[in-house]
């Protein structure tokens, strides 16, 4: 695979995506036999009796349906050290850290060079898709990508976050100057230990090569973000570093140090250029193409809980187009965006067929499941890839060549259509992600919408919410929603009430409204934490071995994440309780 990159031809790519999801279900039992074939000595499969056999029939016949819990006595005897056959055919030496974002820690899944080349096929075959509407010409890419360190587990395995496993394998920089998208910033900086750090010598990277730059990525929309807000911190700062060639002596690492004094040279006219373009600009307004006047685009996974992002990036980016990435989690991915002038509120992941093996649980039969305790032992019957149907919600179950065999990923996808035989799905939801506390049931998009249309009284006193959460508090009968504020700057009190009241009237959901009305439900309260909180949870998250590439924001913090709870509940200034329904 790796080889074959250094030509990279965009009109072969597309055919060869045409011929996979023109006959996607040959290609699914295909797939299903190259990973079972593979791994037919795994002493996981064997134990379940499957024998060396590769059909999709004997498979769902002999393997259970499983979620992480149910696997982490295998990957925990693999992560202590045991190097024989225990969920691969070959042993697994290396393990991805999830972000572990609903949980409060991450969790560990197995990843192989198989893994990487699934990783590559996505890359390229968006990049294939993006570069024909959006043609890069030999520029550079801003990438605001972090590599955090791989460390050894105690039974010496490699353990990293799946961006930083991506990252550091030899065939990365290889792939990416095939696609013609080489970062501005250097190794150093990428694979620097300090993310403040980094980010700074991001920017004035960026700033350093403004010319070439045609365009600006990340992992996450957060991340861009964030790197945008921090450019309002410390643009003066890059200023000064351009002006005298000289970097920041808050940057400590020597590594680091070393690599930008050979890209930092005086540059008294580019400092005033970008001072005075700065200056120029309505609260920030247009900034990207302001700074970079060669950007053809913004980039980066900007659906799901990346979705609240998406009006202040717009506002930075002004006129130029948002495309959302590719659809994956740690455990491997599932869809490509093919369909780049879409915007990213309405985006769709074809499933590419020759990646994994995908099933779906119809999300209708699992609500019959929970509802009906006769049924409660039954296992949920998933269909194919190719027998989902259109409009219906379906949570995923993957297969993958690292070791995950008919494993339940926890998000739920709608069908939006197919290409060809291959289903285009949108992301809905986490599973588990749902605010109840009573027969009411409210989804991360819910909170979304309900905050989105609060934070219009905001926009009133030109404030924004800046990041936000939730957490059901039971701790007194009736049990209540509680959301987490973090605000641009100081709202009066009516307006903090209102956007209370307009919180709680916004969460539309009949289970919800009724349950309110008769006081099932208490008041919701609105909790608006300092400046900063956010930025302290993400700092956590960091110290837990979480990579700043990865890092998402927990909509929901759950009573088991308490640290998290802990670091909110310190920081609020003001709380407010809902009167809508009194």
């Amino acid at each position: 695979m790796l080889e074959k990159v250094e030509e990279f031809n965009t009109e072969r790519m597309m055919e060869e995506f045409e011929r996979v999801t023109k006959d996607a279900e040959r290609i699914q039992r295909e797939t299903l036999k190259r990973i079972l074939e593979d791994n037919a000595s795994a002493e996981y499969l064997l134990n379940l009796g499957l024998n060396g056999r590769t059909d999709p029939e004997s498979f769902k016949a002999f393997v259970p349906l499983v979620t992480h819990k149910d696997l982490e006595p295998y990957i925990n005897r693999i992560i202590d050290g045991d190097f024989s056959s225990v969920l691969t055919g070959k042993p697994i030496t290396t393990m991805s850290l999830s972000s572990g974002t609903t949980q409060g820690k991450p969790k560990y899944v197995p990843w192989n060079d198989e893994l990487f080349d699934t990783t590559l096929q996505i890359y390229h075959t968006s990049f294939a898709f993006r570069n024909r509407e959006f043609p890069i010409n030999n520029g550079k890419a801003l990438g605001f990508i972090y590599s955090s360190k791989q460390f050894k587990t105690k039974g010496g395995v490699l353990a990293g976050t799946a961006t930083t496993n991506v990252f550091r394998n030899p065939g990365f920089q290889h792939a990416m100057k095939a696609i013609q998208s080489p970062l501005c910033s250097p190794d150093e900086v990428i694979f620097g230990p300090d993310f403040h750090q980094s980010l700074y010598c991001h920017l004035l990277c960026g700033l350093i090569f403004r010319e070439e730059v045609q365009l600006v990525s990340s992992i996450f929309a957060h991340s861009i973000v964030y790197a945008f807000r921090t450019f309002e911190q410390v643009w003066e700062e890059l200023c000064v570093d351009i002006k005298e060639g000289v970097l920041n002596s808050k940057v400590t690492v020597p590594s680091i140090r070393e690599a930008m004094s050979k890209l930092l040279k005086p540059d008294p006219e580019l400092a005033n250029l970008i001072h005075n373009k700065c200056m120029g600009l309505s609260n920030w307004y247009g900034l990207i193409p302001e700074l970079f006047p060669n950007v053809k685009y913004v980039h980066g996974i900007m659906t799901g809980s990346m979705e609240p992002y998406l009006r202040k990036l717009r506002h930075y980016a002004g006129e130029l187009p948002l495309l959302t990435s590719d659809y994956g989690s740690s455990e491997g991915w599932i869809g490509t965006n093919v369909k780049p002038t879409v915007p990213p509120e309405l985006a769709t992941y074809t499933v590419l067929p020759q990646i994994g093996y995908f099933e779906f649980i119809p999300l209708r039969e699992l609500e019959e499941i929970k509802g009906d305790a006769s049924f409660l032992c039954m296992e949920p019957k998933p269909v194919g890839l190719t027998e989902v149907k259109v409009g219906e919600e379906y949570e995923i179950v993957i297969t993958n060549p690292a070791g995950l065999y008919r494993y339940r990923l926890g998000d739920v996808v709608k069908v939006m259509g197919f290409h060809n035989s291959a289903p285009e799905i949108k992301f809905v939801r986490r599973s588990n992600l749902l605010l109840s506390i009573n027969i009411d049931k409210n989804t991360e998009k819910d909170l979304q919408l309900a905050v989105e249309s609060a934070s219009q009284l905001l926009a009133e006193e030109k404030l924004e919410v800046v990041d936000y959460t939730s957490h059901i508090d039971l701790s007194k009968e009736p049990g209540h929603y509680v959301i987490f504020w973090e605000i641009s700057g100081e709202a009066s009190e009516e307006v903090l009430g209102g956007c209370c009241n307009c919180l709680d009237k916004s969460f539309v959901d009949a289970g919800y409204t009724s349950s309110r009305k008769v006081n099932c439900i208490g008041a919701l309260e609105l909790r608006v934490v300092r400046r900063g909180t956010f930025q302290k949870i993400l700092e956590h998250s960091l110290a837990l071995g979480a990579a700043v590439s990865q890092f998402k924001t927990s909509r929901c913090v759950g009573p088991t994440n308490t640290k998290v709870l802990q670091i909110l509940n310190e920081n609020v200034v003001k709380n407010y309780l809902s009167t809508a329904f009194n």
